[in-house]
């Protein structure tokens, strides 16, 4: 779901997915190993578990 959401914006930006990984010096083919399994994934159940909001743990505010 993230990798289609990522790919599917940066089309409407005009950008390809081997942009975005070029730009943020990602590997090749990075952000496609997020189509299975993305690391958010995990930090929300960590979140929910807790009872917390993503952000929280992030430490970004809201």
């Amino acid at each position: 779901m993230i990798y289609e959401n990522i790919r599917r914006i940066a089309k409407e930006q005009g950008y390809s997915i081997r942009d975005v990984e070029k730009a943020l010096f990602f590997s090749n083919g990075y952000l496609r190993r997020w189509k299975d399994n993305a690391p958010v994934n995990k930090l929300l159940r960590v979140a929910d578990f807790l009872g917390v909001d993503l952000n929280d743990l992030l430490g970004r505010k809201k």
